[in-house]
C-alpha cells in the first residue's frame, strides 16, 4: 500500500484549520501531519517533519505567505505548496505565480476541490480552482499584449495548451482528445520549454494574454 500524503495546514484561524482537517481525515490516502498558525510555525514544523503538501494561508501573521513561500521554494524544494486565498487577491497571486506556488484554491472551496488539489500537486500538476481562474484571467487577458510566442507550437501542443487554460489536467485533457496522460504530460514539458515557463499555471497565463481561445472558436 502505498504512504499516505503528509499534509501541513497553516492558517491563523481555528475554524479554518479544523474544516480543513476533517475534510483530508475522510480521504484514506491524505494525511495531516501538523498545523500552524503563522509563518514562523510553518518553517519550524518543516524543519522537524516530513511533509509533502503544505496548505498556505496568504496572509499569515509575523511571516507572511508569500515570504514562507520564498523560503519553501529555497530551501525544501520538493514540497508542493497550495496557496489558501479569496477572491479580491489577484496581485498578490500574481506573485506567487512568479514564485512558483504549486496550487490556488479559494478558502471556501469545496472539500473535493479541496483533496483534488493535493492530489494534483502531489503527482506534479497545479492546479487553481476554476472560479478564481476565471477572475484571476479576465485581469490578465484585459491586460495582456498579443505576442507570436503562441506560433511555436503545433496544432495539438495549441489545443492542449487551450485545454490547460480552461482548467483541465492531464487526465481531463487526455480523455478529452483521446491520448494516454503519458503522451499529454510529455506533450505539456514541450510546451512549457517552448513558452520558457515552470508550470501549466504560467503556460495558461501566456495562453490567456495572447486570446488563445480565439484559435478555437466554432
Amino acid at each position: 500500500m502505498r504512504e499516505k500524503i503528509k499534509v501541513l495546514i497553516a492558517d491563523d484561524h481555528e475554524l479554518i484549520r479544523r474544516g480543513l482537517e476533517r475534510i483530508i481525515s475522510f480521504e484514506e490516502d491524505l494525511e495531516v501531519v501538523g498545523e500552524a498558525r503563522d509563518g514562523r510555525e510553518v518553517l519550524d514544523i518543516l524543519k522537524s517533519k516530513a511533509v509533502d503538501v503544505l496548505l498556505l494561508d496568504i496572509n499569515m501573521p509575523i511571516i507572511n505567505g508569500i515570504d514562507v513561500l520564498k523560503v519553501v521554494k529555497r530551501d525544501f524544494n520538493a514540497l508542493k505548496v497550495i496557496l489558501l486565498t479569496v477572491e479580491n487577491q489577484n496581485t498578490i497571486i500574481k506573485k506567487a505565480i512568479e514564485i512558483g506556488a504549486d496550487g490556488y484554491i479559494l478558502k471556501d472551496s469545496a472539500g473535493c476541490e479541496i483533496v483534488e488539489a493535493i492530489r494534483r500537486v502531489y503527482f506534479g500538476e497545479n492546479f487553481i480552482d476554476k472560479s478564481l481562474m476565471s477572475i484571476l484571467f479576465e485581469d490578465i487577458k484585459s491586460k495582456g499584449k498579443r505576442t507570436n510566442i503562441l506560433d511555436s507550437l503545433t496544432k495539438r501542443e495549441s489545443e492542449i495548451l487551450y485545454l490547460i487554460s480552461q482548467g483541465l489536467s492531464n487526465k481531463e485533457i487526455g480523455e478529452r482528445l483521446f491520448l494516454s496522460e503519458k503522451t499529454v504530460k510529455n506533450y505539456t514539458t514541450n510546451i512549457f520549454s517552448k513558452l520558457d515557463v515552470r508550470d501549466r499555471v504560467q503556460a495558461a497565463i501566456i495562453a490567456i494574454e495572447n486570446h488563445i481561445e480565439e484559435y478555437f472558436r466554432d
